[in-house]
């Protein structure tokens, strides 16, 4: 079961729909040069029409002190995402003061990248793989690039991790193949230009075959308590309505400090 994210998202119209479409992580951009940055008002608007269970997660680019608080005040994050030049110590600083867990994105391009993977894994609480941007670029990530997926095909990892960078309809399932992502993060691929998501984000993905994997409907008469992260279950409400179940038990949302189950009630039309 591939989770999924959704990051830069602008509008409580698209939130709507990464949920209903099943994204585990939304992602809000706090990177003035991004064309899908949010101020923390508006952000605080979009993450108020996230049900319980799915983590909104906070885009950082170098953030000083001052601006996590500035955020953290007003947007209610459940998870930093850092995607700069951060340093190990800057991650671990960070993750103390915020008491958030904190994603640590690590720009790959070729084997002498990968080193990184392992100091950030120590530091953070998941990595974030993403294709390293090419020189003078404006964005940290979200360029649209792919890198070599073989890179990652026999790697042992530390940390829960997602992969990311140049996603789309066409390779996303061979990404995960050759990669075996647990998670991927999808930004431009989503999008019908810079920071301006297709309203049809289940047509435009692919999103129920190649990445949420949706569970056929044969369910329980109520919702169930033992799923484990991830794991998709139906079951019918009390007007006779399918509904759809997702267990987070033990998945990197659980490191806000859930520690007990959280379900996804999610009415299908």
């Amino acid at each position: 079961m591939t989770q999924v994210k959704i990051c830069g998202l602008r509008e409580r119209e698209h939130v709507r729909t990464a949920v209903e479409a099943g994204a585990h992580y939304l992602g809000f951009v706090f990177f003035a040069g991004s064309p899908r940055a949010v101020t923390p008002d508006q952000a605080a608007a979009l993450a108020d029409v996230v049900p319980p269970g799915i983590a909104r997660v906070g885009l950082f680019v170098n953030p000083d002190d001052a601006t996590l608080d500035q955020v953290l005040s007003t947007a209610p994050l459940d998870m930093i995402q850092l995607h700069g030049t951060e340093q190990p110590g800057r991650v671990s600083a960070i993750r103390a003061r915020t008491g958030l867990p904190v994603m640590k994105a690590v720009g790959v391009s070729g084997p002498e990248d990968l080193s990184a993977l392992t100091d950030y894994g120590l530091v953070a609480d998941l990595l974030l793989v993403d294709a390293k941007p090419p020189k003078g670029a404006v964005l940290p990530g979200g360029n649209g690039l792919a890198f070599d997926w073989h890179l990652l095909s026999a790697r042992r990892w530390l940390r829960p991790w997602f992969l990311a960078g140049g996603l789309t309809p066409q390779n996303v399932a061979e990404a995960i193949r050759l990669t075996r992502a647990p998670a991927v993060d999808v930004s431009s691929g989503v999008e019908a230009a810079p920071g301006i998501k297709d309203h049809d984000l289940r047509r435009k993905q692919g999103m129920a075959k190649h990445l949420f994997n949706l569970t056929p409907r044969i369910g329980t008469a109520s919702p169930r308590s033992e799923l484990t992260c991830g794991e998709r279950g139906w079951y019918k409400n009390r007007s006779n309505l399918w509904r759809r179940q997702v267990g987070l038990n033990n998945c990197a949302v659980g490191l806000a400090g859930h520690t007990k189950p959280i379900h996804i009630f999610i009415t299908v039309h």
